[in-house]
């Protein structure tokens, strides 16, 4: 179960990321939120989706 469940969140972290690549935000907001998704996988997906998205 556990092994399901990381898998769900690195899929999950895939898509933030693209999504944020694919974005019209800046070069360094980029930067900053695919860090954040990276060092954060659960939080970082999280306030990516919440917050990230609403700057468009």
């Amino acid at each position: 179960m556990k092994g399901l469940l990381g898998l769900v969140v690195l899929v999950l972290d895939i898509i933030a990321i693209l999504d944020c690549w694919k974005s019209q935000k800046t070069t360094g907001k980029k930067a900053i939120w695919i860090i954040v998704i990276l060092v954060l996988p659960v939080v970082g997906l999280i306030a990516y989706f919440l917050l990230g998205k609403k700057q468009q």
